[in-house]
């Protein structure tokens, strides 16, 4: 499931990355996604074998402009909802390592079910 949630957001042309995982003498880029798995929860099980799987992740944009922020992560909210992402929480802000960028986040599941 992440790699779909990365192909999708790549779309956009910015940089995609694991939360946390950019080195500590890496530059930000001016824009980017970054992505956390918070859980994935089997949701049905029938004879002892799971029949669908929720997947949670949080997706955030930094951004060293604060409107492109907003408008960013509104757009990757429109295309996962087009590709059945469920939006649980709609946007909230960020702290940033940089005082140079601004955060903001969301919080997105996806239903699979299982063969």
């Amino acid at each position: 499931m992440e790699d779909r949630l990365i192909e999708l957001l790549e779309s956009f042309k910015y940089p995609v990355m694991r939360q946390g995982s950019l080195a500590p003498d890496e530059d930000y880029p001016q824009t980017f996604f970054t992505f956390w798995n918070n859980d994935e929860t089997g949701e049905a099980f029938y004879d002892n074998d799971t029949a669908s799987v929720n997947y949670s992740y949080d997706v955030n944009v930094y951004s060293t402009d604060v409107n492109l922020a907003y408008s960013l992560l509104a757009s990757a909210r429109t295309l996962l909802k087009q590709n059945n992402w469920i939006i649980t929480t709609r946007a909230y802000d960020l702290i940033s390592d940089e005082i140079t960028h601004v955060g903001r986040g969301m919080q997105v599941e996806f239903l699979n079910i299982e063969n």
